[in-house]
Formats: structure tokens, C-alpha cells, sequence
């Protein structure tokens, strides 16, 4: 790979990157994970089985656009250049969707719900494709894996503002009617009618808007390539040429691969952990955001750490250390239920203590989720610097679509087959169970993977 020079951006700039996500984590978090996602399982749906199985359908329908058109996209956006257009397109149409879910309402049409929330899932992917292009223009390769943590870390951090926003200010009671703090909702928002979940959709949309600001005012961006038109047709030619060409970067093709597979399960992992355990110990919504608020606190400092590990250690051992998490969190979260865990090999008590998490397979539960929360977002960060650092930064845009597609190309897969064992056995713990084949398939794989990915493979 040919060496490069380049100019550090300023640190405005570096922080308008960084601050993209901040502004997209509280879709996942108080959307996808914690507030809407466990609201539409547990209280549009009939009943949780059916809620599991459409919103799973729901996640592999926009899986599969993603895998399909991000690669696409990026090496088209290598042709025109800037990035930030593309992002700005992206956002309009997240922002609309989200928007809309606050139509939401318990008995709503479940179809058309979870058609707006896909289309916000695709257009969020395809603007952090183009975000995630931007990095390597921004430091050298010796500072990505640091910047890529950090950002990630901060992102959690607004994710956790939001969720503790939407817990202690609009999730009341359906008995009292009260926040946790004792206050009643704010906007007069009424629990019983699900519209403290159902606005976290138009909160989301709020702040990403807001948020996504300073990338666009203060991040250098690529300069100006070809117009649309010859874009097109250069991009899906280079597209063409590039997937031949990463079969002969064994490296990179052994990575991509890996990460197609391991993160396959953990955005299974990430999008129905808080509906299994909505459904399995019938959480409302304030206990439902406490899990949240405790796992991005967590997560917070599994990214600070994990900045500092892949500066020493590198950005393929942060990686699979986080695996190894998951995948023991994962083993535990299926196998506890009310009264045990480890599948029975340890009982507990079934008394109920009648505060959160009251009953000790919820505190065995939550136990497990720490676990989850430090390892999954440096996953997620160091495997995005593991990329950087095996790319130059003229290549960076269909790579980074080839990076998306390796995430998405199978993103339907696992919530496929989540959703499908649920919806014929009846059991959403063996659904769940089938994320930990993707966990342990994509580290067998990685193992033998060369770090930084362009190097040459040992045979």
C-alpha cells in the first residue's frame, strides 16, 4: 500500500466528526434498543411473540437495502467527492421518519410502523457510511483507533442524556401516571396511550438535526470530484473492479468476511436484548430506560478504556476481547429466566423486592448486560479503526461501502432467523439463542485475520 501524507484537521474539526455520533446514538438508543422498540413488542403488538417477530422482520428488511446499496453509494461518493451532501440527503429523510413515529398509537397498523423505522434505520447506515469515509482524511492512522473510541464513548453519552431525559421527564406510570422522579410527564404526554415512547421518535429526529450541525460547519471534506451523472457510471464501474479487487487483498477480504459475520450478531444482540427482556419480565418503560441509562454509563467507560487498549494493543485485540464479552453476556442473558439462570443451573429466589429490578433473574440479568455494555462499543469503534488503518484515504469511500455492506450483508440473517425460531417455536429464548453462532463464527475467523488488514495473510 502506497504511503501518504496528509494535514491534521483542526481540533473543530476533528470534533464536528466526532460529534456525528452524538447526534445519531439516541436513534438506537432510545428508539431502536430501549424506549420504542420494547413499547412496539410489548404494547402495540398483540402479544410479545408477534412484536418480536415483526420488529425482527422489520430490522432485516432494511439489513438487506443496506447491504445492497452502501457499497454502491460509497464508491459513487468517491467519484463526487464531498460526503457531506450525502449525509445531509440521508438526514432529511431519517429525520421525516422518526418524526412520524409519534403516529405510533397502541392498535396502530404494526406494518407501516415498522416501515418508518426501517427507512430511518437506512437512511441512519448509509449517512455513517459517509461519516466513517471521512476519517481518514481527519488524523494519522496512529491516532484513528483513539478518535474512532472517543467518538464512539461520546456518542454514548448523548444516547444516555436522552434516555435519562425520556425516563425521569415523559415515561409515567400507566398506574400513576408519574415519572420516576415524581413529576408528571412533560407536554402532557399520557402513558396510557403509549405517548412517552411513541415521542422519542420526534425527540430523536430533534436532536440528530441539531447535533449533525457542527460536522457540517467546522469537518473538512473531500474536495469537489465529477458531477452526478459520470459519477454513477465511474462509481458502479469502480464498485465492480473493487470487489474483484479485495478477493486478491486476502487481509481485507478475511476481515470484511469476520466482521460481516460477528457483527451480524451484535446488531441482533443490540436491537432485541431490551424486547426479550421486556417480554421476558414484562418491564415497563422506566425500567426498561434505567437498563438503558446503566448500560451506556458503562459503555461510556468500555469506550475510554478501549481508547487507551487500542493505541497499545491495537485496534484487532480490542476487537476480540469485546467478542469474547459478548458472547459469555449473550450465553447468560438467554439462559436467565424468573427463578434461575445458566439455564436452571443456579436457582434464585423469586420473591419480588417490589422495586426495579425487584426479583433476583432481573439483577442476574442486569449483571449480564454490564458485560454488553462495556464490550459493544468497542466492537464497533476499533473494528471502524481496524478498517481506517487498512485504507488509504482515496479509497476510503467504496471501502467504507464495502465496511457497510460486511456489517449488512447478512444484517437480515440474524434477525431473520431470531424472529423465525421465535415465530415457529414460540420461544423467544431459543430466537435468541441463534445470535451466539454469528458471535463465535465471526472470532474463529478473525483469529487468523492480519492486523492491520492489508498486510499480507500467513498461510
Amino acid at each position: 500500500m502506497a504511503v501518504e501524507t496528509m494535514q491534521r484537521a483542526s481540533g473543530r474539526g476533528i470534533w464536528g466528526w466526532m460529534f456525528f455520533d452524538w447526534a445519531a446514538q439516541p436513534f438506537f438508543t432510545v428508539v431502536t434498543t430501549f424506549i420504542f422498540g420494547p413499547y412496539f413488542v410489548s404494547r402495540m403488538a398483540g402479544d410479545p411473540t408477534t412484536g418480536q417477530a415483526v420488529w425482527g422482520y422489520g430490522i432485516a428488511a432494511a439489513g438487506l437495502v443496506i447491504a445492497v446499496l452502501s457499497p454502491i453509494l460509497g464508491s459513487i461518493a468517491d467519484q463526487t467527492g464531498p460526503r457531506k451532501p450525502w449525509i445531509a440527503f440521508f438526514a432529511a429523510i431519517k429525520v421525516t421518519s422518526l418524526t412520524l413515529l409519534w403516529f405510533a398509537a397502541p392498535g396502530s397498523n404494526l406494518f407501516l410502523i415498522v416501515a418508518l423505522f426501517s427507512l430511518a434505520s437506512v437512511a441512519a447506515e448509509f449517512s455513517t457510511v459517509f461519516n466513517d469515509s471521512m476519517m481518514p482524511r481527519l488524523v494519522p492512522k496512529s491516532e484513528i483507533g483513539r478518535i474512532s473510541n472517543m467518538a464512539w464513548g461520546l456518542g454514548y453519552l448523548g444516547g444516555m442524556i436522552a434516555l435519562i431525559f425520556v425516563v425521569t421527564c415523559l415515561a409515567g406510570s400507566p398506574e400513576t401516571g408519574k415519572t420516576i422522579i415524581g413529576i408528571t410527564p412533560l407536554f402532557g404526554l399520557d402513558p396510557q396511550l403509549g405517548e412517552d415512547a411513541r415521542a422519542t421518535g420526534p425527540l430523536s429526529a430533534g436532536w440528530y438535526f441539531l447535533f449533525i450541525l457542527p460536522m457540517f460547519f467546522f469537518t473538512p471534506d473531500a474536495i469537489k470530484g465529477i458531477p452526478i451523472g459520470p459519477a454513477v457510471r465511474e462509481g458502479l464501474s469502480e464498485l465492480k473492479s473493487t470487489l474483484a479487487e479485495v478477493r486478491k487483498r486476502g487481509g481485507i477480504f478475511r476481515f470484511l468476511v469476520a466482521r460481516m459475520i460477528y457483527q451480524d450478531g451484535v446488531n441482533a444482540l443490540l436491537a432485541l436484548g431490551g424486547t426479550f427482556a421486556a417480554g421476558m419480565f414484562q418491564w415497563s418503560i422506566t425500567e426498561i430506560g434505567m437498563f438503558g441509562i446503566i448500560l451506556n454509563i458503562v459503555a461510556i467507560f468500555g469506550c475510554w478504556i478501549a481508547a487507551r487498549l487500542d493505541t497499545a494493543l491495537g485496534s484487532k485485540a480490542v476487537v476480540m476481547i469485546s467478542l469474547v464479552m459478548l458472547s459469555v453476556a449473550t450465553i447468560g442473558v438467554i439462559s436467565t429466566g424468573p427463578g434461575f439462570t445458566l439455564l436452571g443451573l443456579i436457582q434464585l429466589s423469586t420473591t419480588d423486592s417490589g422495586g426495579l429490578f425487584g426479583t433476583a433473574a432481573e439483577k442476574a440479568y442486569i449483571m449480564y448486560g454490564l458485560l454488553i455494555g462495556l464490550a459493544f462499543g468497542p466492537v464497533q469503534a476499533s473494528s471502524r479503526s481496524y478498517m481506517a488503518r487498512s485504507v488509504t484515504a482515496a479509497e476510503s469511500g467504496r471501502y467504507f461501502g464495502i465496511y457497510a455492506l460486511a456489517g449488512r450483508a447478512t444484517s437480515f440473517l440474524a434477525p431473520f432467523m431470531v424472529a423465525t425460531i421465535t415465530a415457529t417455536s414460540g420461544s423467544a429464548r431459543l430466537g435468541m439463542a441463534a445470535i451466539i453462532l454469528f458471535l463465535g463464527i465471526g472470532m474463529a475467523i478473525l483469529v487468523r485475520t492480519p492486523y492491520p488488514a492489508d498486510r499480507p495473510v500467513e498461510q
